[in-house]
């Protein structure tokens, strides 16, 4: 089969998933493919144990490119459905992502000019198929082999129960309900700390800074932190191993990486029973807290109210219910560190499946 690839290859979340696939396709050679980069350059920069002849591979398939590609070859994109209308051929299969509900004209109508679309939840692909997108497919994301394992290494000299949050700092995360929650029970109890991994870059340093004081409503907790940006996903890894439960309480995600690759890793989750966290998360693997309802996601920074662009509503949830949640977790770590039926997530979702489903919607 011929088929051209146009992946952005860098260290946010798109590149992320770009690059695994890439890895996986370079080493199992299915696919013999060409490659168009979105984005000017292609940065590795994050990545663990990236092998020369897999950049060699990469500079001959981008170099080679516009030499061979026919609009009549198969394309896979992956992409934001804000760019995605333009097309470099006439079959094209777009991997993208929606978090919220109610997508707009000008959305359906880039979903339904693409010979496939495929979303990584399937929340997501029923609220696109109840807008007569036919074209829709559900895949779920893997488990990254390539960057994450586990480290079996000792991160404190005590006892202490250490929860994670991750995720850029947005209102759809529900970082300060969250937070603001958390440290009503735990604040200053040196047998809980909490880890808050929401650097968000897309922020100034100086309004991150303020919404943070804004969250803490202006008090000082000695067993919160808040960490900056982890370039190498090594060090990512260490931040994941590092916690005993994670917290995925967000109000609209397409797949929920930090969390997934958290339960994979054995640690508990306190995860959200809805939106793409029910395509992994359930009641054998995670204490699953139940939503409330739903609010508005605008939030006049990421999400502007009228825009064509993501307008809807995220997933809330109880206070009570949260640090109830919160509670049962803390005990399930006193009995056994590890979250066995968590780790089960690595064999369930591959790699290799992910690449192979991938595959099957493209040759639709």
């Amino acid at each position: 089969m011929k088929l051209t690839l146009q992946l952005p290859i860098n260290s946010v979340s798109f590149g992320q998933i770009s690059t695994l696939l890439l890895r996986e396709t370079f080493l199992s050679k299915k696919v013999d493919p060409s490659l168009f980069l979105i984005g000017n350059n292609v940065d590795l920069s994050s990545q663990k144990d990236i092998t020369q002849e897999f950049v060699d591979w990469l500079n001959v398939k981008i170099k080679d490119t516009l030499a061979t590609h026919k609009r009549t070859d198969k394309l896979f994109k992956l992409w934001h459905l804000n760019g995605s209308l333009e097309s470099i051929s006439n079959d094209q299969t777009l991997l993208s992502f929606y978090e919220l509900d109610s997508p707009t004209r000008e959305e359906l109508n880039i979903a339904r000019n693409q010979k496939n679309l495929i979303f990584t939840s399937s929340y997501t692909c029923d609220v696109f198929k109840q807008n007569n997108c036919d074209n829709v497919n559900f895949v779920p994301l893997p488990f990254d082999k390539y960057n994450f394992s586990l480290t079996n290494k000792k991160y404190t000299s005590d006892d202490r129960i250490v929860f994670n949050l991750c995720g850029k700092l947005e209102k759809r995360k529900n970082h300060k309900k969250v937070i603001q929650s958390w440290v009503k029970k735990y604040g200053n109890n040196s047998k809980y700390f909490l880890q808050c991994a929401i650097y968000n870059p897309f922020l100034k340093p100086e309004d991150q800074q303020k919404l943070i004081f804004d969250i803490l409503e202006g008090k000082n907790y000695f067993n919160v932190s808040f960490l900056g940006m982890m370039q190498k996903n090594e060090l990512y890894n260490d931040y994941l191993n590092s916690s005993n439960i994670i917290i995925g309480m967000s109000g609209g995600e397409g797949w929920g990486l930090p969390e997934f690759q958290s339960v994979a890793l054995g640690k508990y989750g306190v995860i959200l029973d809805a939106h793409a966290y029910k395509d992994w998360a359930n009641k054998d693997n995670a204490i699953l807290v139940e939503p409330s309802g739903k609010i508005e996601a605008y939030d006049n920074m990421f999400f502007q109210k009228g825009s064509i662009f993501n307008q809807g509503n995220i997933f809330t949830f109880n206070e009570d219910d949260f640090l109830s949640a919160c509670d049962i977790a803390c005990e399930k770590v006193r009995i056994n560190k590890v979250n066995e039926n968590g780790l089960k997530l690595q064999n369930q979702f591959t790699t290799e499946k992910f690449v192979d489903d991938v595959l099957k919607v493209i040759n639709k």
